[in-house]
């Protein structure tokens, strides 16, 4: 594997880690039809311990099976595959070296009622099974946020020292957060920097909108002249947050919508420098022809193409990867 100048050049940002850490943030950014353009698609599925097995694989049956998306992200030509202890066990042999994993540490579900995620995989765990990453999710602003990023302290410090890379979920909720609050700009902006601050080498957040939610950040949003009228550069202001691009940040998917909606908004996160999607309900849910296709057209966009009408894709000066 020979890395590219812009693998090499993300690499150096991240100058305390050590080679091993580095070699398996290589593994994933070198992977698949993106592989060396610094840019990124993931498929997660943890939406099984999320929102439970029939609102997550109902609309697709095959998806029940952890195999399946196994061989999804694989055949799609994806940079890598994130689910929690048991869905990279039951196919951990099977596809060993196949696709680099990221082994999710945390999880909530619907029947919890507070706002916070219980620790049910381990730096052990993420070795054992050739992982290249654990992911682990921090909730600012709920109740249980400081005992969430204390739990993420120490595994990240674990997962460095054994020459992993960590990959955090940073998506704010809580209490003095209404639904509209928690993708506003300034607070998912706040939310990727303290992933940042945390030692995160991937951030994934929501796609922002253009709310404003806290009083004292709007105002020097609005002195400083921020600009977040449209998704490009929103994500623009985000990327800035996070050490001035000097991280990994990756969007997610979130709940399923139309495929329109899909490409413009991974459009809009490549013209705004973002590095990629972390996509899944919105790909294992459709039959998996679709799926195939549809991913098809996200690496082509993020290749550096522009989606229009009818799935086409054309060359967009400026944007080849």
């Amino acid at each position: 594997m020979k890395l590219t100048q812009r693998v090499k050049k993300i690499l150096a940002n991240y100058e305390s880690d050590s080679p091993g850490t580095k070699a398996n943030l290589a593994r994933i950014l070198m992977q698949g039809k993106l592989g060396g353009t610094g840019r990124l698609v993931i498929l997660p599925v943890d939406q099984g311990f999320e929102h439970g097995p029939a609102r997550s694989f109902a609309p697709n049956p095959p998806a029940y099976d952890p195999h399946y998306h196994f061989q999804l992200a694989i055949d799609a030509g994806l940079n890598a595959y994130a689910a929690p202890l048991g869905m990279i066990e039951a196919g951990a042999d099977s596809f060993a070296g196949c696709i680099p994993t990221i082994l999710k540490v945390n999880s909530s579900n619907s029947l919890a009622t507070n706002k916070d995620q219980a620790v049910h995989g381990t730096v052990a765990d993420a070795l054992r099974l050739g992982c290249s990453a654990i992911g682990f999710t921090i909730y600012p602003g709920s109740d249980d946020q400081f005992e969430m990023m204390e739990e993420l302290r120490e595994l990240a410090e674990e997962a460095k020292a054994a020459g992993l890379a960590v990959v955090v979920w940073s998506y704010p909720r809580g209490p003095g957060l209404n639904k509209d609050a928690e993708t506003a700009l300034d607070i998912t902006a706040y939310a990727a920097h303290l992933a940042c601050l945390m030692g995160a080498h991937i951030v994934k957040v929501k796609p922002p909108t253009a709310v404003l939610a806290q009083d004292a950040a709007k105002k020097v949003y609005e002195k400083e002249k921020i600009e977040g009228g449209d998704l490009s550069l929103r994500v623009r202001h985000v990327v800035q947050s996070c050490f001035a691009g000097r991280r990994v940040v990756v969007f997610s998917g979130g709940e399923a919508k139309d495929l329109e909606g899909i490409y413009k908004e991974c459009a809009a996160i490549r013209d705004g420098g973002g590095n990629g999607s972390i996509i899944g309900r919105n790909t294992f849910q459709r039959p998996r022809e679709q799926a195939l296709a549809m991913l098809e057209t996200i690496i082509g966009i993020y290749q550096g193409k522009a989606y229009t009408s009818g799935s086409k894709l054309k060359t967009v000066s400026g944007h080849a990867a």
